[in-house]
């Protein structure tokens, strides 16, 4: 997998932010064999996204199996001014989590 990486992309028209966020991320289901030994691949997917904007929460994304490799979120809301902080965090249901913080342009 990825270092738990992410791109954040956010910017402000008016008071409406624009959020585009990719989660470097394995997704597995499950379900999928390795094809060399025929095993099947463990599941490894995020069970839930969360969206702060300055510390209140804006999204919050439950998941499952069924989501893509490297998922990919885009979303609006009000409020928002150029400068604020925005913070985009995950968990698997592994254990694992990643975050990462990005200032609306």
């Amino acid at each position: 997998m990825a270092k738990k990486k992410m791109k954040i992309r956010a910017w402000v028209d008016g008071n409406k932010a624009t959020v585009k966020a990719i989660i470097f991320h394995p997704m597995e289901t499950g379900l999928r064999k390795d094809k060399a030994t025929g095993k099947p691949i463990p599941a490894h997917y995020i069970t839930e996204v969360q969206c702060k904007h300055n510390g209140k929460s804006v999204l919050t994304c439950l998941w499952g199996p069924g989501v893509s490799k490297n998922p990919f979120v885009s979303f609006r809301f009000n409020g928002a001014k150029s400068g604020d902080t925005l913070k985009i965090s995950w968990v698997d249901n592994k254990g694992g989590s990643g975050e990462k913080e990005a200032k609306i342009g």
